[in-house]
Formats: structure tokens, C-alpha cells, sequence
């Protein structure tokens, strides 16, 4: 081959390539928690075509809970992951593009609006239902994550009732850590608070209602060391106190209530969140500040984050989008 002719070879390996055309969808969900899939399921049923992209942990934070005894429709309890499979198949049936992918980026400044998948593939959706959800934060124990669904939780009113009439442990000194304590205290024998500083950060009347609690053991100035257990659960916890001495307790159940993050990161530019993240909806709606944009499940509620609202909402959200739709004649 003559060098003129690999030249032209170069130059043309050189030029840049055609961008990719972006994929135009009616009805675009992120997130595939409960939220998610009842929406999709609500949204294939009203013919919206909707895709729907699972994110990083396909079926959210129920597929890290071992069983679940509180969603109707499952009398003798179901696994969070055998939950979520029915889920998904409920939202296939009815024709609903579920697709594995991470949004990476978001433009909502104009209708349609552009989300970018994977940082490569963009989407343009006339409707978008955000449902990705609320990651619980964990002290980062390697023992805690040995443990999480043995054992380790992030929601008593989720797991509490699998530690009826045993001791069990709280970690944390806000509100939600109160409530949690509170909720466990009558449903368990003993509950320990477990709180780094000298004082709790719960407001006043928390306090009081957790200290009028007979069997609820506050321990100020205590650190977590390690879960300790074996092959059939946890058996206690190590903590450390002020004076650096160790203290074991023997608990059967571990809750972690040092807050949640809403994962809305990447939309935070364009819609109205409180302080910590959770995406703002007008009241008995699932309408964000955003025309056309809706938000349903634990990244919108700080509140209640359970399975039964997350669905809740995500039909909400399903039905908010197709009246949206509706009422621009989009077809």
C-alpha cells in the first residue's frame, strides 16, 4: 500500500464520527423499586409505551431485605427479591422496555426533556417519572455488611416484627433514630440506643417520650466496634465507650438510623428539593416544579418510606403522566 493511500486511510479513521441519534420515548421511568414498577405498570396499561431503566441496584432496597410480611397480597411473606421479580414481571406483561442502565445526567430545562444513560446513550421523554429512590447510610462496618438481613436493618417498621420479645440495638441520636426506638420498644423486650455524643439531636418531645420508656436503654458516648455473630445471625455488638473502654451487648437485631439520601443528585439543578435532597411534589400529587417531570417513592418521601406508599405513589405517578400527556395531545 502506497503512503498516499495510508494517508487517506488515516484521515479518514481521524474524522469524527457521526453522533448518535438520541432515542425519543413518551413516557421515560427511572428507578425500579416498588415506585417504579407500579408505575410502569400503570403507564403500559394506559398505553404509553413506557421504558423503563432499572438503575444500579435492579429492585431497589427490597432486594436486600430477607423477607417481607407487611405488603398485602403476600400472607404467608415473600423475599424483597422474589417481590421485586413479580413486580418486574407484572410490568413486562403488559408491555413495559425494561432496560438495565444508569441515568448519569439529566436536562430539564425544556420539554422534550434529555436524560443521559450510562454517560453515552441520551433519551428524549415528552413524560418523566423519577422513582430512583433513598439510599440508607450505614456506619461502614465490614461486620454491618456481613450481616445486612441477618441480622442488620435500616427500618424497624420493615423488620421489626422478626425481633418480637427479644433485645435488639439502635444506632443514632436524631429523630429517626428516636421513632425507631420508640416503634421497636413495643414490639421488643429491650431496645439500646446507641449515641456518639453526650446528648441526642432529637427534638424535645422525642426525647422525652424515648425516656419515659422503660425498656429502652440510652447509651450516651458509645461507638460502634463491630456486629458480632455467626452463620445464623447477630449475637451482640461491641461498642467502645468515652473512656475507650469496651462494652458488649447481646442483641439479635442491629438498626442503623443515622438518615437516608434521596438519590436526586443529578436533578437537583432543575427541581425543588428540601435540604437533604428529597424532591419537592405538590401536595396530592406527584408533580414536581417541572411540567411534565414527576417524582414518586423514597425519593420524594422522607416520611413513611415503605414498599406499600412507594407503589402508592408510583401509581400516582403513572396517572399524573398520562393526564399530562392527555391534555397536550401527545401522541
Amino acid at each position: 500500500m502506497s503512503m498516499f493511500k495510508k494517508m487517506e486511510l488515516s484521515e479518514e479513521k481521524s474524522k469524527k464520527q457521526p453522533e448518535k441519534k438520541a432515542e425519543k420515548v413518551k413516557c421515560l421511568i427511572i428507578g425500579s423499586g416498588p415506585a417504579g414498577y407500579t408505575a410502569a405498570i400503570y403507564a403500559a396499561r394506559a398505553n404509553l409505551h413506557p421504558v423503563l431503566y432499572e438503575g444500579l441496584q435492579p429492585g431497589g432496597q427490597l432486594t436486600t431485605t430477607t423477607d417481607v410480611e407487611n405488603f398485602p397480597g403476600y400472607p404467608d411473606g415473600i423475599t424483597g427479591p422474589e417481590m421485586m421479580e413479580d413486580f418486574k414481571k407484572q410490568a413486562a406483561r403488559f408491555g413495559t422496555d425494561i432496560r438495565f442502565g444508569l441515568a448519569t445526567a439529566a436536562d430539564l430545562s425544556a420539554s422534550p426533556f434529555k436524560i443521559t444513560i450510562d454517560n453515552s446513550k441520551e433519551i428524549h421523554a415528552d413524560s418523566l417519572i423519577i422513582a430512583t429512590g433513598a439510599t440508607a447510610k450505614y456506619l461502614g462496618l465490614e461486620s454491618e455488611s456481613r450481616f445486612m438481613g441477618s441480622g442488620v436493618s435500616a427500618c424497624a417498621t420493615c423488620d421489626g416484627f422478626f425481633y418480637k420479645n427479644q433485645d435488639v440495638a439502635v444506632v443514632g441520636g436524631g429523630d429517626t433514630a428516636a421513632e425507631e426506638a420508640l416503634y421497636l420498644s413495643g414490639i421488643c423486650r429491650k431496645v439500646y440506643l446507641i449515641i456518639r455524643k453526650d446528648h441526642m439531636r432529637a427534638s424535645v418531645v422525642m426525647q422525652e417520650r424515648v425516656m419515659n420508656k422503660k425498656n429502652i436503654v440510652v447509651l450516651y458516648e458509645h461507638v460502634t466496634r463491630e456486629i458480632v455473630g455467626d452463620g445464623n445471625g447477630v449475637s451482640g455488638v461491641l461498642l467502645i465507650n468515652s473512656k475507650g473502654e469496651e462494652v458488649m451487648i447481646d442483641v439479635t437485631g442491629f438498626f442503623v438510623a443515622i438518615g437516608h439520601l434521596p438519590n436526586s443528585s443529578i436533578f437537583r439543578d432543575y427541581l425543588v428539593t428540601d435540604e437533604v435532597g428529597y424532591i419537592k411534589t405538590m401536595p396530592g400529587s406527584t408533580k414536581t416544579n417541572v411540567d411534565g417531570v414527576f417524582a414518586c417513592g423514597d425519593v420524594m418521601d422522607a416520611h413513611y418510606r415503605q414498599a406499600v406508599t412507594a407503589a402508592g405513589t408510583g401509581c400516582m405517578a403513572a396517572m399524573d403522566a398520562e393526564r399530562y400527556l392527555g391534555i397536550r395531545d401527545i401522541p
